[in-house]
This record gives structure tokens, sequence and C-alpha cells, in this order.
């Protein structure tokens, strides 16, 4: 989720539990080899062992047309220990399609299984190799054709999100079609799409016969989502759950704001940063009236100072508050 959910929103998000797994933003490749320096920015978990500060494996994202190309970064990237790393057939925003990058390649079977073979070969076998793709670009003509030729060309799994790039992110996300997908592979995958609460989770994997599920904007709108759908997996299979929450409430969420801060102003320039803050306030008030007062109270503000200020109060009751010029005195 490029502008958003990155190392910072990562790091605060894999605190609170229930995730076994993540993807960064993508790395671009053109026609260069990258520095170190290029993919310590992008997935600094490399510099821990490639996890976040809870311990969470992160798999780093490369995007490219270049198969040459992007098997050398990624057999430079390999030797800096990521969990993995990923291949991004799925990104529809015009200006990586214009440069032949993400979801563009889904009418390209070819170049796609060039693409994946070239970056199995330059790693080493341990390393995982996985591909994210769409349905499809304008249409899912060709979704089982990118799908076999990215298992023919040694994946180690598939993450298929369930809509083509002309569906951006408009609902709903196709799930039978990954069921279909599953018909014609059989690498491991991964279901995407739509999945905002544990009804949807369940839903998903009934509809396409995967375990395993992929979750974006549900995590970012939710950050307890994930543990929730652990919960009710626990509970379905007889467990014991004493010491699960069955919800991540404000109140939990509330210290880790502060956390999210502090992370995301190490590399986010000070005029940025109240934006930032309330860019993740306006997708967490999907699922927190809390969220929704806050972004309220927070709209017109710019003075990181004053944002600060606000976030290291005590956990704020959302009575009427005091004029936030006067926290900055």
């Amino acid at each position: 989720m490029e502008g958003l959910l990155d190392h910072s929103l990562r790091d605060t998000l894999t605190r609170v539990g229930g995730i076994d797994l993540c993807v960064s933003e993508f790395i671009r490749v053109t026609d260069a080899v990258l520095p170190r320096r290029a993919f310590y920015r992008v997935v600094p978990e490399l510099l821990n062992e490639g996890k976040t500060h809870a311990g969470v494996p992160v798999r780093a994202q490369l995007l490219g047309s270049e198969p040459e190309v992007l098997a050398a970064n990624a057999a430079r990237l390999a030797k800096l220990n990521p969990a993995g790393i990923d291949l991004n057939f799925g990104c529809p925003a015009k200006t990586v399609n214009r440069h032949r990058g993400g979801a563009v390649l889904l009418d390209e079977p070819e170049l796609i299984g060039q693409i994946v073979a070239a970056v199995r070969r330059a790693v080493p076998p341990h390393v995982p190799v996985s591909a994210k793709m769409r349905l499809g670009f304008n249409d899912d003509l060709r979704a089982e054709d990118c799908a076999q030729a990215i298992e023919a060309a040694g994946a180690d799994q598939l993450v298929v999100h369930a809509r083509t790039k002309a569906h951006g992110y408009r609902p709903p996300a196709y799930w039978d079609r990954i069921a279909d997908l599953r018909q014609c592979v059989k690498l491991p995958m991964v279901a995407n799409g739509e999945i905002w609460t544990v009804a949807d989770a369940i839903r998903c994997r009934e509809v396409t016969g995967c375990n395993d599920i992929m979750i974006g904007r549900g995590m970012v709108n939710n950050p307890g989502l994930a543990l929730e759908i652990k919960f009710h997996d626990a509970q379905a299979q007889g467990l014991s759950v004493s010491d699960m929450a069955q919800r991540f409430s404000w109140e939990q969420l509330w210290p880790l704001m502060s956390i999210f801060w502090r992370r995301m102003s190490l590399h986010v320039a000070p005029r940025h940063r109240a934006g930032r803050l309330k860019q993740w306030l306006n997708y967490l008030r999907r699922h927190y009236p809390e969220a929704q007062q806050a972004f309220d109270t927070l709209r017109l503000i710019q003075d990181p100072k004053v944002m600060e200020a606000w976030l290291l109060r005590p956990l704020p009751t959302f009575a009427p508050q005091p004029p936030l010029e006067v926290l900055s005195s």
C-alpha cells in the first residue's frame, strides 16, 4: 500500500498481534542494480534480521519489467537476509503502469514467467520467492495463463488480489475467480481483496478454498482484525482463547499511535507529519467512533508540535477540549 502502509505503520500494526508475515511496499527497479541503502530505506527491517520490532518477518517486494535487472537486484537483496522476495504484478497506479510495472504486465504472462524464473535462479534456494497478481489488466481472460506462468517459473507462493486493474478497489472482490485459479495451479495460494471483518475472512476462505489470506486496508482500518480472525480460528478448533483479545479497543490502540508518530517522524519531513497521522485516522474512523472524533479535532491542525502534544496527553475522553493552540505554549 504505497504511501500509506510503510515500515512505520507496519511496525505499529505488528505490535498488535495476529500477523504472520508482512510484505513491504514495492522497490522500483528500472535499469540498474540498486545500492543497499535503497533497500534499507524501504525495508529497514533488513537491519533487524528481516523482522519488525514485534518479530514478524517481512518479505521485500520488487517491481519492474526487466528479468535480468530484477534478478540482479534480487541477488543483492537476498544477501541482506529478507524473509523472502516478492514480485509485484498487481499495482494499479497509472504512473507505475505507464512505465511497465505492476498490473500492466498481466497482459504478458510469458514475460511474467521470465521475470519469476530469473529471480528464482538468482537467489539461494532457501529464500522464498513469491508473487502477487491481480486477475488481469482490463479483463481477467489471462488470469489462468499468468498463474500457470508463475507456478512454472518456480515461485513458492502466489497472492491473488481478486480484481482486475480496471476494477481498481471498487467492491466486490471476485473471490470465485481465485477458486478457479486454484484448479489450474498447485502452488500455495493466498487470497486478497475486500476482507474487512471476520465474517469476510470466513466467507473468503469458503469461496476461494484458501486458508491463508492477505489483509491490507482492513488492517489499517481495524488494527485488531488479524487478532479477531485468530480468535475465531482458535474457537473453531476448540483451543483455549482465554488469553486472546476478541476485539482490540481504542484504549489499547492509543499508545501505539504515539509509537507510530515517533517512528514516522524519523523519516517524514515535519510539514508532512500531521497529514500522515490524519491519513491513518481517516481509515480508523471506519471502525472506531473515537477516531472520527479525533479526526474532527485535528482536521485543521498542521503544526507537528501541536499534533505531538495532543498525542502525548493521557487518553482523551473526547469531552470538549481546550483549544489546541494552548497545548503548544
